[in-house]
């Protein structure tokens, strides 16, 4: 039977570092097969949490949990593959015997080990590169092989902090597909990046994290559901233009001879332009622009200071 735990559970977690608070009661639940964005500043807290999750750090208070198994327990991260933001591998080994090594600490059987290397580099789109020194692979490739040192035991959960930041845009792609893929087989992906369009190409649910608590969670689609923002500009912005199409907007800011609307309705748009139009104004320009999560981001943060 599946097990039906959730992948990550986190109640009132905390870390302490002195007088300095990192983490501040923080509660997360990650479902299996689910894409979970980690997102926050520098400074935020999100490495503390993530190392909280793999037992490197002990929590002050609250408690976190893997797939219903606490994290003291090292079986409970048995199920966990990590790419961690900074890596360094020995440039003197092979791409395969670097992924043989943590295949062996993943628990790989020996008669596994050669098929699970083969499956991982072949992934990330190393495939034929395995017998190659670390030393002669690019920074990308570098970064791919990290990826693949996380997959290598065909973990459960696989957390990964900043999977993309050395990838050219081909790289970002092949990444997003693979995350797509373990999202299709069941398993869980964490991931922690400050490449917000990666994110919202990604993922499923958002958490935000700032000054080590979680200030905004939820569905990527109801986080970006906000208003569709319309700008316009005219020969002359005049009261009789504004009031033609006040009941279209919830909020106008006019500027020169142009206005940012938000609209009621992103429907709305064809009704603005002929309302525009009969209260004699001549259109220049009329450009729709729905909001993204990096405007989510920026102004939760900005709110919260």
């Amino acid at each position: 039977m599946a097990d039906a735990s959730p992948a990550i559970a986190t109640h009132g977690l905390r870390k302490e570092y002195g007088e300095r608070v990192a983490v501040e009661s923080a509660s997360l639940t990650v479902e299996p097969g689910e894409v979970f964005g980690f997102l926050g500043a520098n400074g935020a807290g999100k490495t503390t949490l993530v190392k909280m999750l793999l037992g490197l750090v002990k929590p002050t208070s609250g408690t976190a949990a893997l797939f219903g198994r606490s994290v003291r327990t090292p079986d409970a991260r048995r199920s966990v593959g990590y790419q961690p933001e900074q890596f360094r591998f020995p440039e003197w080994m092979t791409g395969a015997e670097t992924l043989a090594f943590h295949a062996r600490l993943g628990g790989v059987g020996s008669s596994a080990i050669q098929p699970a290397i083969s499956r991982a580099l072949d992934r990330v789109g190393l495939g034929g590169r395995g017998g190659d020194r670390i030393r002669t692979y690019s920074k990308g490739m570098q970064q791919r092989l990290a990826l693949a040192q996380a997959l290598v035991a065909q973990p459960r959960l696989v957390i990964l902090d900043e999977p993309t930041s050395a990838l050219d845009p081909v790289g970002r792609r092949d990444v997003r597909e693979v995350i797509a893929s373990l999202r299709d087989e069941g398993v869980a992906v964490f991931l922690n990046s400050h490449l917000l369009s990666e994110v919202e190409l990604t993922c499923d649910r958002v958490a935000i994290l700032h000054q080590g608590r979680v200030v905004r969670e939820g569905r990527l689609g109801e986080l970006l559901a906000a208003p569709t923002e319309l700008h316009l500009t005219v020969d002359a912005v005049t009261q009789r233009l504004l009031d033609a199409i006040q009941p279209f907007a919830t909020a106008m800011r006019p500027n020169g001879r142009s206005i940012d609307i938000d609209l009621a309705s992103p429907d709305a748009v064809p009704a603005v332009a002929r309302a525009a139009q009969a209260a004699g104004a001549e259109l220049w320009e009329l450009r729709t622009r729905q909001t993204t999560l990096e405007d989510v981001f920026i102004g939760v943060v900005r709110a919260q200071e």
